[in-house]
Formats: structure tokens, C-alpha cells, sequence
């Protein structure tokens, strides 16, 4: 049985070997000095970084050696289940050498990592060969079966050529060692007990794109892409409603653009210090908004003295899919996450590269696992220089939540390296992410001992009593805005018109005075409404508009829940079911413009996501 053991365990590490390998090949080839370059130093970091995910695969490709070596237990013939083995061999070494060759020779063309995007371009092969000579994909197929045989000779040359038959006893003992193997290799390919299962994400470190890149393991993130990247690109045809006249007459009328910002802006410096955060779930249910005045009083309390946007509406109804709508003004999918496409979320615009070119520093503070959901390959991509996420903060803070560090530990840290940022002098924008109100709503704080979710939702509002107390006695407060934005409201769908109303205010020293925006919107219109304000271009938002712009006249706000969406204007309320393909409620009345609307604007943006 011990040389059955040590036969896995040299496979694994010979995967293991290989991936390294394939860094090296990535590396050589692809870094060219400038914003593409690796030194020995940031070798060494892409391989500790990339190691996660090397393993993850390697063990994927040791699944069914193992169960060949639990069958060889009980079957006599190790030579036949050998033979199976060396034809399984040939599959995976043409996986890994043709993942490894075209990621590193596409590379070039495409500047992001392989995915199953490549499929598109098998219908159109001729125009791609057209940009390469006959003597470039001669050395690229050379290189491919050269790779192929090496890594199978030296598979084959680790299988054992023969095994004992063993006594019953070990047989038993082998047979649970193998069982016992199995749930371990699961845990190593899930990416241990956290929250979040192993993605690309987790390996992001740096703000060199070209570095992120080699560290992720092609393999992983071709075979990862297949089901996300298909359908992704399905959003075209599948959200095609008109021809492309008809479509941009549509969008001239719902993206306009254009207008001037109106005299009496909302801020009285051009270049305040930006506080932006994301409140978890926080829709209107349990505020002003609904009426409710008990559950968060603070924000309420910060609605009056500052600037209230109280029609806003939540573009979708994930974490990861709200952040890109209030990040990079993104229209969300009713079926699809852009954030868990990297392929597709690194190439959007943000508020952080927008700041970053205005001379702001931009952080990203979250006390859960900044991996979930590819959000850290995000933010990396979209300009965040700097992530402090779970791993950053004590093993005791770190068991503070289910979902890592609770709330008032985050603000805390948050207004620490706030006023540090300040301190240094460049303009700051930093963003924080909350958790603490989510399932399974348990949290440090017992004001509304009779309604759990409520109390979560009080405790997070007692965080930002604390927070904002604590900041208007900082020497930072007086040229700061702090933007009070959720992600999504924890309703996933419902028939309610006031379901994912959410609350956005603007606060802080830097506010000019306080008012109310009545002004219907959605998140996503984040980005344009604050760059606009800042004197800022917000050009490449194409679907983020400035709703304080007086080209900003077709006011209409959309809302994506699983395969259809709720659609607002300034006459009432739709809501729509694909699976239906109906509408299933009209307040006051039928509308039919109003769902066309909403229909133009999802087709608008499955055909530029797609083309991304």
C-alpha cells in the first residue's frame, strides 16, 4: 500500500512541477519589459501566489489515479488498469500542453488569461490565422506535441510497472485509506472550509496586471470559464428584442448623456476626500424609506443632514453582481454575474481608475474573504491599489462574524487607515464593504432581541452611529463626502414596487447643504452622478448616468432578479418573467413602453458585454 501511496503523492507533485513549468514558458515569453515585465523577485511571488490553484488542479487530475489505485485493491491485473492509465494520461497531457501553449501565445493578443472565450473564434479561424504566419502556429504545434509527450513519458515513467497482490487485511486498510482520500482531496480541490471555493480571484496580489496573470493556472481558468463564458456570451442573442436602428434610438433617449451639471452642485470643493460605503442588504425596508424609524435611526438621522436620494433603485440582487453596478455603473444579468467573468469585469471602467487618474489613492476594506466570488481579481483590475480584507486582521477578529470580521471592527480599521490616507496628502477615496447584516443575522448587539434580521440590520446602524461620531471629530471631516450606498436589498424577488428601493445618501463636511433628490435612478447611475460633481469625465460609464445633468430627462430605473426584471419610471412599476415571458404586474397600469425601455437597456448591455 506504501507504494501505491507514494505513486499519488509523486503524481501530485509532478502536476505540481509541470504548472511551475508552464509559469516559466508564461513568463519568458510574454514579459517584454514595461507594464509586462517580471523580475526573480516577482517570479518567486507569482509562483507563492499561484500555488493555491496549481494545487487545486493538480489534485483534480489525481482523482481517478486514485480510484484506479483503490480498483488495483481488488483486481489482479495491474497491468490492464496500467493501459487505462496511459490513455488517461495522453488526455490530460494534451489538456495541460495545449492550455499552457495557447494561454502563453494568445497572451499577447488578448492581455487576459485563457478562457473558454476561445471557442468563439473557431467559426472564424481563417481571419484569426490571418494575423500569424504559417511558421508561427508550425513552432506553436511543435511546441504543443513536444509538451504533450514530455509530460506523458513522464507520467508513465512514474507508474509503477507492477503491484503486489495484497493479503485481505490490507486490502481492507488500503481500501479505507483510499476512502478516507477522497473527502481530503475535495477540501484541497474546494479550497479548504471557507466561504468562498477556489476561483482565479485568489491569487491577484498585485496592481501589475501582467504578474495576476502568470499566476493563475491556465487549466483552472479555461476549465472554470466553461460555463460561465458560455453564458455570458448566450446574453447576446438571448437579450436580442430590436434591430440596431430602433435600439439606438433608444439609447439616445435613455443615455444620453451630455447637459450641464446645475449651479447649485451638491459639494463644496471639487477634490473632497471620498468615503464610499456599501451596506449589506441594507434596502429600504428597514429605513426611512419604508417608514421605518426604530430599526437605523443613525441613517436616518444622516438622511436629514445630508443629501437623500430617495428614489434609487438596487440593480440586482447579489453582492458580487451590486458591487460592479455601484463600482463601474454596470447594469447587471438577470442569469449571469459579470463580477465571476474576469475576462469580461477587469475590462469595465470604475470609480477607482477614474479617481486613481485624478491623483487619488483608492483602498478596499472588507472584513470577509476578499476572494469570494473573483471580487479581489476585480477590484485589482478596476484600479484598487490596496485590499484589506480578512487576512489582514487578528485570528480573534477574524471569528468575530460567520462571514468573517464583524462591522464595528471594519469601521473601526476603516476610519484608522482613513485618516492615515488623509494624513498623507493626496485626495483618498476608499471604499468599505459591510457583512454583518446577512444570514445568518448574528451579531454582537441585542437592541431587537424579537426580530434577528432586524437586529442585524440595528447593529449595522449603531456601527455607523459610532463611525460618523467618531469621523466629525476627525481634522478629516471637513473636505470629506461619505457616500452611504447597500450593494442589493435582501429581497430576491418580489412583486412589491418597493422592493429594492434602497437609500443613498451623501454626508459629511464637504456637503454643500442638506436636500432631498427625488430624482428616480439606479445605483449603477453612482459613478457619472460623482464624477460629475468632481468635474470629472465619466465618458466611458455608458450605462451610468448623471442624474443631476440636465441632459438627464428619461428617468426610468431597472431592477434584475433570476430571469427577469422589475422596470420603474416616473408612472409607475413593471415587472416581467422570461420564464413566463410575460408581464406579471402593472402598477397603476399596462405600459407597454415602459417594459420596451427596460428591454432596450438589457440589450444594450448584452451586446457591449459580449463585445468586451
Amino acid at each position: 500500500m506504501v507504494r501505491r501511496l507514494l505513486y499519488l503523492v509523486r503524481l501530485l507533485l509532478f502536476f505540481i512541477l509541470v504548472f511551475f513549468i508552464g509559469k516559466i514558458i508564461f513568463v519568458l515569453y510574454n514579459a517584454n519589459g514595461g507594464p509586462e515585465s517580471c523580475s526573480m523577485a516577482d517570479f518567486r511571488e507569482v509562483v507563492r501566489h499561484g500555488f493555491s490553484l496549481d494545487f487545486s488542479t493538480s489534485l483534480y487530475f489525481v482523482v481517478i489515479p486514485l480510484l484506479v489505485v483503490l480498483a488495483s485493491l481488488w483486481v489482479k491485473s495491474w497491468k490492464v488498469l496500467r493501459g487505462g492509465l496511459k490513455v488517461y494520461y495522453l488526455l490530460i497531457a494534451l489538456l495541460v500542453a495545449l492550455a499552457v501553449v495557447a494561454d502563453a501565445a494568445l497572451y499577447e493578443f488578448w492581455h487576459f488569461k485563457l478562457d473558454s472565450s476561445f471557442f468563439q473564434y473557431l467559426d472564424a479561424t481563417g481571419d484569426a490565422f490571418a494575423s500569424v504566419s504559417t511558421g508561427y502556429l508550425v513552432v506553436r504545434l511543435l511546441a504543443v506535441a513536444l509538451l504533450v509527450w514530455a509530460i506523458w513519458k513522464g507520467l508513465v515513467k512514474i507508474t509503477p510497472q507492477e503491484l503486489s497482490v495484497l493479503s485481505i487485511g490490507k486490502r481492507v486498510t488500503g481500501t479505507l485509506i483510499c476512502l478516507l482520500l477522497i473527502p481530503l482531496m475535495v477540501i484541497g480541490i474546494r479550497g479548504g472550509f471557507d466561504v468562498s471555493t477556489t476561483n482565479i480571484g485568489q491569487v491577484y496580489y498585485s496592481e501589475n496586471q501582467f504578474l495576476n496573470h502568470s499566476a493563475v493556472n491556465p487549466v483552472f481558468s479555461f476549465l472554470s470559464s466553461l460555463d460561465k463564458v458560455s453564458k455570458a456570451n448566450e446574453t447576446e442573442k438571448r437579450y436580442h428584442f430590436y434591430e440596431s436602428g430602433e435600439l439606438e434610438d433608444y439609447r439616445s433617449r435613455l443615455f444620453a448623456g451630455g447637459g450641464e451639471v446645475p449651479a447649485d452642485t451638491l459639494l463644496n470643493t471639487r477634490t473632497p476626500n471620498i468615503l464610499l460605503v456599501l451596506m449589506e442588504g441594507c434596502g429600504g425596508r428597514f429605513t426611512y424609506l419604508r417608514g421605518d424609524t426604530v430599526t437605523m435611526p443613525h441613517l436616518l438621522a444622516l438622511s436629514r443632514e445630508g443629501i437623500a436620494f430617495d428614489s434609487c433603485y438596487a440593480n440586482s440582487f447579489r453582492t458580487d453582481r451590486g458591487l460592479v453596478c455601484a463600482l463601474s455603473g454596470y447594469e447587471s444579468f438577470p442569469t449571469v454575474s459579470v463580477m465571476k467573468v474576469p475576462s469580461k469585469s477587469n475590462a469595465l471602467p470604475s470609480l477607482a481608475r477614474s479617481l486613481k487618474r485624478a491623483g487619488y489613492s483608492a483602498t478596499f476594506v472588507y472584513g470577509g474573504d476578499a476572494n469570494f466570488t473573483n471580487m479581489r481579481s476585480y477590484l485589482m483590475a478596476t484600479g484598487y491599489e490596496r485590499i484589506v480584507a480578512q487576512e489582514d486582521f487578528s485570528g480573534e477578529e477574524r471569528g468575530s462574524s460567520k462571514w468573517g470580521v464583524t462591522d464595528s471592527i471594519t469601521f473601526s480599521r476603516t476610519l484608522e487607515l482613513y485618516e492615515e490616507a488623509v494624513a498623507a496628502g493626496n485626495p483618498v477615496f476608499m471604499t468599505l464593504l459591510t457583512l454583518s447584516s446577512h444570514e445568518p443575522w448574528t451579531v454582537p448587539y441585542s437592541r431587537i432581541a424579537d426580530d434577528p434580521i432586524k437586529n442585524s440590520f440595528g447593529y449595522l446602524d449603531w456601527c455607523i452611529g459610532k463611525f460618523m461620531t467618531r469621523l466629525k471629530q476627525s481634522p478629516a471631516w471637513d473636505n470629506t463626502v461619505v457616500i452611504f450606498v447597500p450593494d442589493h436589498d435582501i429581497a430576491l424577488q418580489s412583486s412589491d414596487p418597493g422592493s429594492s428601493h434602497i437609500p443613498q445618501i451623501w454626508c459629511g463636511g464637504a456637503v454643500r447643504s442638506p436636500r432631498v433628490i427625488s430624482t428616480l435612478c439606479n445605483q449603477n447611475d453612482l459613478p457619472a452622478t460623482l464624477l460629475g460633481q468632481l468635474g470629472l469625465e465619466h465618458g466611458d460609464f455608458a450605462f451610468s448616468r448623471n442624474v443631476l445633468s440636465s441632459g438627464y430627462r428619461e428617468h426610468l430605473a431597472v431592477h434584475y432578479f433570476n430571469n427577469g426584471f422589475c422596470v420603474w419610471d416616473d408612472a409607475g412599476f413593471s415587472m416581467y418573467d422570461f420564464n413566463a415571458d410575460a408581464v406579471m404586474k402593472e402598477i397603476p397600469e399596462s405600459s407597454p413602453e415602459r417594459i420596451r425601455c427596460a428591454k432596450a437597456v438589457l440589450q444594450m448591455v448584452a451586446e457591449d458585454f459580449s463585445g468586451r
